[in-house]
């Protein structure tokens, strides 16, 4: 079939042009004032220990050491990782959809795109824990030992808890892919390796919840950010302080939770997971394990795995990261039991390919409203934004071509940043 050959072609430059508006934006946005992804990347050790300080921390020495703006490396660093992810992406998925379907959910708007049609969330820290998922899954092929992925675990989540700690809502994912790797395995046994696998990362979460940043230990980090850079403490940096309790972390979902809201979020994530939850649901895994045998299907198995992160979505108000983050561990969790050929998929995904082929036009108005034509705003109170495609590509020209009467370089937050100073 033409639109499954021709796969690797397309999705190369879907992913190559990510990578180039990702780059574009990230250089747009990293001096701007009020930036969400720049506040959660200052946080840092200046105060002491505080959960998501890390890199904050990597970035702050490098900059003072080489006497750099701490935004300017911020953004390469920024621009790095998204570099990485999307090459690991590309890499991962290239030769691998066998039917309509799959590219179809590869495509969804809850997925690649997103951050590109809402830069607020452009290179959050979420980002991290995508690379450390797909490396985890590369480990645990078929053809790696199967011990490479656990000491892998053991030595690399807690690094990434220490970047975001809400990572350890995702372990379920990974628990499950050992369960398979090491099926034949007692009961007894599995349980154990899992309990040391992750004992690393449980620890390191514990720590970072009985550890809060001090009211004074915050004082000290805001003032170390602004003298040696001239940076405030906002946003997510200065909501270390006002949300240092847990009881805080869900105060603003409950005062913005509707039905309103309840009700978009349901069909976001009904729609945009819907390709997946349809391959979920007519798939089944070829080996039984543990606890899991009973399940006929994988579309129990997935709602199961996807529960804890409701956690997430109880306790900050950034739904449209939380849908993101869902839907990549799960389509990437998808992907890797074809590639390891855990599946039995049923004929009735020929339906997909069948309607292609018979309504080519049809098809693809379908498929381009799908992908292109909407996608979930940031924060829970956000309504649907629409045209996505159409609104990437004009705002880009609109920066890049004075279109809309925009000058690019006059307004350019380096040259206002540098105006500012050298006046």
């Amino acid at each position: 079939m033409k639109f499954v050959k021709n796969f690797n072609f397309y999705f190369f430059i879907f992913t190559y042009s990510i990578i180039l508006l990702a780059i574009f934006y990230l250089y747009q946005k990293h001096l701007i004032g009020n930036d969400s992804t720049i506040s959660e990347w200052i946080i840092n050790y200046q105060g002491g220990f505080t959960r998501r300080g890390l890199i904050g921390e990597i970035c702050f020495k490098i900059a003072n050491y080489f006497e750099l703006s701490l935004r300017f490396v911020i953004f390469l660093f920024q621009s790095t990782v998204y570099f990485i992810y999307m090459l690991l992406i590309y890499s991962y998925l290239k030769n691998l959809p066998k039917n309509v379907l799959t590219i179809i959910a590869i495509y969804s708007p809850i997925f690649l795109l997103y951050p590109i049609a809402e830069i607020e969330v452009l290179a959050r820290k979420e980002i991290f824990l995508f690379i450390g998922f797909i490396i985890f899954l590369k480990l645990s092929g078929l053809n790696v030992p199967k011990n490479f992925s656990l000491i892998y675990i053991f030595l690399v989540f807690p690094i990434i808890c220490l970047i975001w700690e809400p990572f350890v809502f995702l372990f379920p994912f990974a628990i499950y892919v050992i369960l398979l790797q090491h099926r034949e395995d007692s009961f007894k046994r599995i349980i154990l390796k899992i309990f040391l696998t992750f004992s690393s990362s449980i620890a390191t979460f514990i720590y970072i919840i009985f550890n809060l940043l001090t009211p004074e230990g915050h004082e000290i980090m805001a003032n170390s950010l602004m003298n040696n850079f001239g940076e405030v403490c906002y946003m997510s940096c200065g909501l270390l302080k006002s949300k240092s309790s847990i009881k805080s972390q869900f105060d603003g979902v409950l005062v913005n939770l509707s039905l309103t809201v309840f009700i978009r979020y349901f069909f976001i994530m009904l729609i945009g997971f819907l390709p997946l939850l349809i391959l979920y649901y007519n798939s089944k895994i070829k080996e039984k394990i543990f606890f899991f045998n009973k399940i006929d299907n994988l579309f129990l198995m997935i709602l199961i795995l996807l529960s804890p992160s409701l956690i997430l979505f109880s306790a900050a108000t950034d739904w449209g990261r939380w849908v993101n983050i869902t839907y990549t561990f799960s389509v990437l969790l998808y992907f890797f039991l074809i590639k390891n050929d855990y599946l039995y998929t049923s004929s009735n995904l020929l339906f997909f390919d069948n309607f292609y082929n018979n309504k080519k036009i049809l098809f693809f108005i379908i498929f381009i409203i799908f992908a292109f034509g909407w996608n979930q705003k940031t924060a829970m109170t956000g309504d649907i934004a629409t045209n996505t495609g159409y609104k990437i590509l004009y705002n880009t020209s609109k920066r890049i071509f004075n279109f809309g009467g925009i000058r690019l370089f006059q307004n350019n937050p380096i040259i206002k940043f540098h105006k500012k100073y050298i006046e």
